[in-house]
């Protein structure tokens, strides 16, 4: 077996690049989707935003698991080395202390040569490893800068190592590690910033027009082929067998007297109004989203809800849990636990607070803000 000594190639291979611009992919895209899915209020893109590195760091390990058992198959080779210098580069408050050595290693077939490597040694152990001492190493054959220091050598190699006397080897140092190049680091950084640039644009719409905007919430499904659409220069309306939505023009807002009925109104026309799974009202979107043909969860007459109490409860709210302003508020209606439940969040420089109401806008419970 020949050594060359001199340091690894760097692994800018067309494998590694495209592995790194897939890591950073994954690295940009998961936070961008978690943060946008909290923004925009999509369950489903959270949950895409936690879950794509768990499935990638999985997909990662099987696929390198037939390399991983080929190197664990590969008898290590046992050889005498001298330690030139040792330093401690952490873990001083451990009782295991990583310690970064720079040794000459002899094998018995081939010519001498110098690496560098960091290992965990024992706070008690560490006098053993003082500099001219000799030691056991191991090392794989096709990978002679994979070195690691023999803890507890069988007695003849304990023996020989007692009795050599090795000289330093002269040349290159080798690294425990391949470095890698610097074209990977780029695509690596291309691919983080390209993925979370996608996930903004993606999802501008929700972003950046949520007030005005005419679509559904994220979390609904797709409008249907028979879905219908109106719009007008002060408000916009679209209906579909999964959801519907009224967006207001400029200088509108539900809470003015009877707005928020007459959109109501205007959404279950000709549905199936005991479907509804929630109701979400803000200041110039209402949004109603009704339950798949089929479905078991608890549903309730969007007509059913004090749509009168709506703008005193929201008022309350704003002006009496301490949050200040300028402020954002949301009001959410479901069932999920049995009895309709009107829930009012409102967000301002204070902090967030919110108060929920039962079936017949009757305040049952306040949360101020802290």
């Amino acid at each position: 077996m020949t050594i060359t000594t001199s340091a690894p190639p760097t692994r800018s291979t067309p494998v590694a690049l495209a592995l790194g611009f897939l890591t950073g992919g994954v690295t940009g895209a998961s936070p961008a989707a978690f943060v946008v899915g909290c923004v925009i209020e999509s369950v489903p893109l959270c949950v895409a935003g936690v879950g794509l590195p768990v499935v990638y760091g999985l997909l990662f390990l099987l696929a390198g698991a037939p390399r991983r058992a080929r190197e664990a198959a590969v008898v290590p080779r046992i050889a005498l080395a001298v330690v030139e210098s040792r330093e401690a580069v952490g873990g001083e408050a451990t009782s295991d202390v990583a310690v970064r050595f720079d040794l000459t290693v002899a094998p018995d077939d081939v010519p001498a040569y110098r690496v560098a490597f960091t290992q965990n040694i024992n706070l008690t152990d560490l006098p053993d490893y003082r500099q001219g001492v000799v030691v056991v190493v191991q090392y794989p054959p096709d990978r002679p800068w994979r070195v690691r220091i023999v803890k507890r050598p069988t007695p003849e190699w304990e023996d020989r190592a007692a009795d050599a006397r090795l000289d330093s080897a002269p040349g290159p140092v080798l690294v425990s590690e391949s470095p890698e190049g610097c074209g990977v680091g780029f695509v690596t950084l291309l691919g983080l910033l390209l993925a979370a640039a996608g996930v903004v644009l993606l999802f501008r719409a929700d972003l950046f027009d949520g007030d005005a905007s005419d679509k559904p919430p994220p979390s609904s499904s797709s409008p249907s082929p028979s879905s219908s659409s109106s719009s007008s220069s002060s408000s916009s309306t679209v209906v579909s067998s999964a959801y519907g939505t009224v967006a207001l023009g400029p200088n509108q807002s539900f809470l003015a007297k009877g707005e928020l009925r007459r959109a109501v109104g205007l959404l279950t026309k000709g549905t199936d109004s005991s479907a509804a799974l929630t109701v979400v009202v803000k200041d110039r979107l209402l949004s109603i989203v009704y339950a798949p043909t089929g479905s078991t969860a608890t549903t309730f007459d969007p007509d059913s809800p004090p749509y009168d109490r709506f703008p005193a409860l929201v008022e309350e709210a704003r002006s009496g849990l301490g949050v200040g302003s300028p402020q954002t508020w949301q009001l959410t209606v479901e069932r999920l636990t049995g009895s309709l439940t009107v829930r009012v969040g409102v967000t301002g420089p204070e902090g967030a607070a919110s108060l929920e109401a039962d079936g017949q806008g009757k305040v049952v419970r306040r949360t101020p803000a802290h």
